[in-house]
């Protein structure tokens, strides 16, 4: 039976809560006593759909493992240990060092490894290369925690969320984490795109493009730079506007791209290459062998999504992960996935978002709204498990509507029964959450979205996830071998450490891996 908290005492307890003793969440109406949650809400995550989601964990993401010890002592006892999961568990890790001080920063960093199995690097090309030619692998002072312990104004700063990137390649591996890059190539001029680009245009190029983006370099949105002349020009004529510098870009955006792998090779295991084309792809803007694509962003390279893809191919080590992300979910991304699979393209992982960026949404949701339920999340997955491929929740953002004990809950419910459905479903093999610290996200994402308050005080949604990930989700057993030696349990998929004593009395350790 789970353990049912008074609301009155609820967020005390939370806030007070030490890793070894994890609080209870409900999971129906019945154990929300409080009515944190409407009765409609309850309606859709019932008993029922509930147990279906536990008997789908049990199904999917543990197996039965068996091993032979030749020297173990009679009725030595085996203890059984989960030491790490197989499925991906992440956070960004776009805050290192940034948070302003040491005990934060180390709070956070201490999460990496612990809570986190994995971590998203950013390499957004506008402040990974600020100037062509000069990438920020390397760390500077202005990359150190002494630079952000001591900066008044950090939100202003050019490289805020954007760390070095060597420094954080060199945490993951001493953490023993995955390491995910992201974003190889992306359409977006507002947060991905350098401004330097157009310095490669000729001059006729140039002040053609100064007609048709008149709003360039102060934008807010891509589509407010674009002119309605340039949005009335077809692909043809727009590729003649821009023919030298659209084929200089096709050179730089490969260089780009086998800088990277050459510097990285395999310590980074995964990559988001292509970044929210799907919406272009079922637009048009993307034409398979045409020179240019016209994308809601703005102009792009040709075909550019296949060419990203087929360059990374090129650069990476084969066991490198090779990832096309977006957020646009309808078939026509399913349909973008498989022609580029059919034209010889390296996809190994889709990824998917999923934001909740309007806290009204979450308030919405408490009160039994039709978004993100068990019946969508099942269809959507459902339809892009077809693919066959391994499926990433490469980004999530579940927002707290307001700043106490019932937005703090409806934040924590929602998230701990987004992720039991998740991981409950055969394809996933992984979910990342977005911002990990309040008010610590990109101009126009939701402050209160993170796991911690930015004093780095955890929230309800922080200890629903640690009791998922740490507790229900992570086996540990003691048994016995049987007369040979054998050993056989169900577990959680993962790694773990298998302890017993030898016929000689001395304790013995292996590792098992449990697929």
């Amino acid at each position: 039976m789970k353990r049912i908290i008074c609301a009155s005492t609820l967020l005390l307890a939370l806030l007070s809560t030490t890793a070894n003793a994890q609080p209870s969440f409900p999971r129906s109406a019945k154990e929300d006593a409080s009515g944190f949650m409407s009765q409609a809400y309850w309606a859709m995550w019932n008993e029922e759909e509930q147990a279906r989601i536990d008997k789908d964990i049990e199904k999917y993401r543990k197996a039965d493992g068996e091993l032979t010890l030749t020297n173990i002592a009679r009725n030595s006892e085996v203890k059984i240990e989960q030491i790490s999961h197989k499925f991906i568990f992440g956070a960004h890790i776009f805050n290192y060092n940034q948070l302003g001080k040491s005990e934060y920063n180390e709070r956070y960093r201490e999460l990496y490894g612990t809570l986190f199995n994995s971590a998203t690097i950013a390499f957004y090309w506008r402040t990974f290369e600020t100037e062509p030619g000069r990438m920020r692998f390397a760390t500077e002072y202005w990359d150190t925690e002494e630079y952000w312990n001591n900066c008044p104004n950090p939100y202003d700063q050019p490289h805020w969320r954007r760390p070095s990137t060597d420094q954080l390649v060199e945490f993951c591996k001493e953490k023993g984490i995955r390491a995910h890059g992201h974003v190889l190539i992306w359409g977006s001029r507002r947060w991905h795109q350098p401004e330097w680009l157009q310095n490669l245009m000729t001059p006729s190029e140039r002040e053609t493009f100064k007609r048709l983006f008149p709003n360039e370099p102060n934008r807010f949105r891509d589509e407010d730079a674009m002119s309605e002349e340039y949005k009335q020009l077809s692909h043809d004529q727009v590729a003649e506007c821009f023919k030298e510098y659209l084929d200089t870009l096709n050179r730089v955006f490969d260089n780009r791209i086998r800088i990277i792998a050459e510097r990285y090779k395999s310590n980074l295991q995964s990559w988001d290459v292509v970044n929210e084309s799907a919406a272009d792809y079922e637009s048009g803007g993307l034409i398979e062998n045409h020179t240019v694509s016209k994308t809601r962003y703005g102009l792009m390279p040709g075909d550019m999504d296949y060419k990203a893809l087929m360059s990374a191919k090129k650069y990476f080590p084969e066991e490198v992960k090779l990832n096309i992300n977006d957020y646009h979910l309808n078939q026509s991304y399913n349909n973008q996935i498989s022609r580029l699979l059919e034209r010889g393209c390296k996809i190994d992982i889709a990824g998917m978002q999923m934001h909740l960026f309007n806290p009204k949404q979450c308030v919405d949701i408490a009160n039994g709204a039709q978004i993100q339920t068990p019946s969508q999340v099942r269809s959507t997955i459902g339809r892009l498990c077809t693919l066959g491929l391994p499926l990433h929740l490469s980004e999530i953002t579940i927002t707290s509507p307001s700043n106490d004990e019932k937005g703090f809950m409806i934040q924590a419910i929602i998230a701990q029964n987004l992720y039991r459905l998740w991981f409950s479903m055969e394809n996933m093999m992984g979910i990342t959450w977005w911002n990990v610290v309040d008010n610590c996200g990109a101009k126009g994402e939701p402050s209160t979205s993170g796991l911690f308050t930015r004093d780095m005080q955890a929230k309800p949604v922080y200890y629903a996830l640690n009791n998922l990930i740490n507790n229900e989700w992570k086996t540990s057993l003691t048994t016995k071998a049987d007369k040979n030696g054998l050993v056989q349990f169900r577990g959680f998929k993962g790694t773990y450490r298998i302890t017993w004593t030898d016929k000689k009395g001395r304790e013995q350790t292996m590792e098992y891996n449990l697929e």
